[in-house]
């Protein structure tokens, strides 16, 4: 079977807009209400938010790939980058290059895509590795781009991208494109139409050697930005590392055909749900600083850092509740110390008990607005 790109008509997609009209509208919508709920947070919780956001973004796009970083690297690397702090702090290769691409894609939310952006964020993504003979251009070698798995001689080709003789012309065409339908363009988009067919398209080329999946999902996160006109308060990767599989399955069958509807439907559906997430973080944070207002002076240093520590996890929570070891642990308190502070945690109505010997756990007395 051939590849969408053999296909006669390509890169012309064939799609019914009906189909995403009621998601398009709920997109729209969603981002005013999520924007407006940040009035509410002060200067330090907006920018908690956003390195928040970013870093979710920074490692699950990287997730998605199999690369697993380091939290607090990326999230000093980005505070470096948008001048929030100017602290000493070595990060590795890989984590200062993505959160400088998260950054770059803050900054700058509403700048064009062009040849050498991409080829910058190629940069970026590629910072350390020594390994890749092609970095900040497209891919030169004369192999077949495939992407496959199994065993050698049992492997299934997923996917072959375009010869590299073919990469100028056919990225040349996505960038105008991408210039077309966008916001201020001669025929617009919306935001996730315009968002899912860039990605797609994009890992149809595949241009670069390597990190395509991480620059097409910056695409798509810059193509939702410039529609609301804000930076883009959701993490797309998050959701889409929750749907890894599927994932991987709806780009292998949308990159056979030029009929895409199922995909778009797939993809909104994605950044619907990223939407979502990143509002149940905003009202998180307003909730976070309510509830920590309302227990100043209540609380001695244990239980403060302890409480802290919690609510670190964000709207997800501590990861199974927390326990009295768990308690011991962040403070180095001896359990009888432990005991009296969680009872008076449960008394002051910062934390609700559940279980019981244990199985007891303990978990933030927290409720945002739904």
């Amino acid at each position: 079977m051939a590849w969408n790109w053999e296909l006669e008509g390509w890169p012309e997609f064939e799609w019914n807009p009906e189909c995403l009209r009621s998601k398009e509208q709920a997109f729209v919508e969603n981002a005013g209400i999520v924007v407006g709920a940040m009035r509410h947070l002060g200067q330090d919780d907006r920018a908690e938010l956003v390195i928040e956001l970013l870093s979710a973004d920074a490692l699950s796009t990287s997730a998605i790939e199999g690369e697993v970083l380091d939290r607090d690297s990326v999230q000093s690397s980005l505070r470096r980058q948008l001048g929030m702090s100017d602290a000493a702090f070595r990060s590795r290769p890989a984590e200062a290059g993505i959160a400088e691409m998260m950054a770059d894609l803050y900054r700058h939310p509403f700048e064009a895509i062009t040849q050498e952006r991409l080829f910058e964020w190629h940069r970026m993504v590629m910072n350390g590795r020594r390994d890749i003979a092609d970095i900040g251009c497209y891919r030169r070698h004369s192999e077949p781009m495939q992407i496959v798995s199994g065993a050698f001689g049992r492997q299934r080709v997923h996917f072959e991208a375009p010869p590299p003789e073919r990469l100028k012309g056919e990225m040349d065409r996505l960038i105008e494109w991408l210039e077309e339908t966008s916001p201020r363009g001669k025929r617009p988009l919306g935001a996730l139409a315009r968002a899912g067919i860039a990605h797609l398209w994009f890992e149809s080329v595949h241009p670069f050697e390597d990190g395509n999946g991480r620059i097409g999902r910056a695409i798509a996160e810059s193509a939702l930005a410039q529609a609301i006109s804000t930076p883009t308060f959701s993490a797309l990767s998050k959701s889409l590392l929750k749907h890894r599989k599927d994932y991987y399955a709806r780009l292998e069958a949308a990159s056979r055909t030029l009929a895409i509807d199922e995909w778009l439907s797939w993809f909104a559906d994605r950044a619907l749900e990223a939407q979502k997430s990143a509002d149940d973080l905003v009202r998180f944070l307003i909730e976070k600083t309510r509830f920590m207002d309302g227990l100043r002076g209540a609380l001695n240093e244990r239980q403060e850092k302890v409480l802290l520590r919690m609510l670190a996890e964000g709207p997800d929570g501590f990861t199974g509740g927390l326990s009295a070891g768990n308690y011991a642990t962040i403070t180095g308190a001896p359990p009888s110390t432990v005991t009296r502070d969680l009872f008076d945690l449960v008394e002051k109505g910062a934390l609700l008990r559940t279980g019981e010997r244990k199985a007891t756990r303990y978990r933030l007395n927290m409720v945002t607005d739904q």
